[in-house]
């Protein structure tokens, strides 16, 4: 290959960046058109459909964490940290200092994108080679089963990586209402990376520090409602390939379920708390002392519900793979190999979401 057709190669693929998704019919306009068919393509196999049977036997909620106690140095409350994300993988937060108005301006912004007009949407839809945007993510053909769900994705910090023109800026308050909360998303994320980084046995600053630059997405979830939920899902199961994910809820609308013990557990809302849990790049710094788990969203004939979703993501060139301070405080073997981050991201975007089965990529194979 000439030096022309490799820097024109060198460019295509500085231009895909992460990946890329194909584009869907949005599930809104369906409903909207519709509300009584489901598309065939929406129909999961028996196997993957939400069935009350596989729900988990276990009734207790998910651990809630207490963000006030932890930033004041509280060892209890560290220690309760610790378990959740050892046993469960996932934890609500309360007394997080972010303002209920926050909150509810952020809510509002994602609701006021969702009600304009489908060719007024469509102006923000994801390029072919770029997944910011409006549409759907993980679509790598044209055969594989949807998901029951439309979705707006952004990079929001830090500023240099945003691309306005998916930012509706059009609808009042969306911006600021994006912005604010990403500020406070920010703090929260700081505060829980540097416990964890403490029961990892490093220095508070250890996984900020291992991130670089960290970068910050957010993914605004909207499913609308469906005639038959018992043959969708609104997300399929999957573990996030951030380091952590912090959602926000609808207070109302139980949708978010977990895999626990076999079973599928609902995430039932607390009301102004987040909701958060361990991505796969912490499960491979920490040698999978603390693993990324499973988890889908279910949907429901009566009401649409909305989720905001925040990514901490490290950056590309990053290598993640087992950090020496877990690997000889536990004595434990290596169990994950070292990989550029960029390297896994692009990994998991270019495949179906598939439960835990992308991490597998990350371990080593005489594990």
């Amino acid at each position: 290959m000439d030096t022309k057709a490799e820097n024109g190669v060198m460019q295509e693929h500085q231009e895909l960046g992460w990946g890329k998704s194909l584009p869907v019919p949005s599930v809104q306009e369906i409903v909207k058109n519709d509300s009584q068919s489901v598309p065939e393509r929406y129909i999961q196999e028996h196997k993957n459909r939400p069935l009350g049977s596989d729900s988990c036997p276990v009734s207790s909620q998910i651990p809630i964490i207490d963000l006030h106690l932890l930033a004041c140095g509280d060892e209890d409350e560290r220690t309760k940290l610790n378990f959740a994300c050892k046993e469960w993988g996932f934890f609500q937060v309360i007394n997080h200092g972010v303002a209920e108005e926050v909150l509810q301006k952020m809510k509002t912004a994602v609701a006021a994108f969702f009600e304009l007009p489908l060719e007024e949407k469509k102006k923000y839809s994801m390029a072919e080679n770029d997944l910011q945007g409006y549409g759907q993510g993980y679509v790598v053909s044209d055969q594989q089963k949807l998901d029951w769900g439309d979705l707006i994705f952004l990079l929001t910090l830090p500023n240099k990586y945003k691309k306005m023109k998916y930012w509706p800026v059009t609808v009042t308050g969306f911006k600021e209402g994006i912005e604010e909360y990403a500020t406070e998303m920010h703090k929260v994320t700081e505060e829980i990376l540097g416990n964890l980084s403490l029961l990892m046995g490093m220095d508070k600053d250890g996984l900020r520090l291992l991130h670089a630059e960290m970068k910050q997405a957010m993914r605004l979830n909207y499913y609308p409602t469906c005639s038959r939920p018992d043959l969708v899902l609104g997300v399929s199961p999957h573990s996030d390939a951030s380091s952590i994910t912090v959602l926000l809820q609808d207070d109302e609308i139980t949708g978010l379920q977990i895999r626990h013990k076999g079973g599928w557990v609902p995430v039932k809302p607390i009301p102004n708390a987040l909701v958060v849990n361990i991505g796969d790049a912490i499960e491979a710094w920490n040698n999978g002392m603390y693993k990324s788990i499973e988890h889908r969203a279910v949907t429901n004939e009566k009401r649409a519900r909305m989720s905001i979703a925040t990514f901490l993501i490290p950056e590309d060139d990053v290598e993640i793979g087992p950090v020496d301070s877990v690997v000889g405080t536990y004595h434990q073997p290596v169990m994950y190999k070292k990989i550029k981050y960029v390297d896994y991201l692009r990994y998991t975007l270019s495949r179906e979401m598939d439960g835990k089965a992308h991490t597998e990529f990350l371990k080593l194979e005489n594990e």
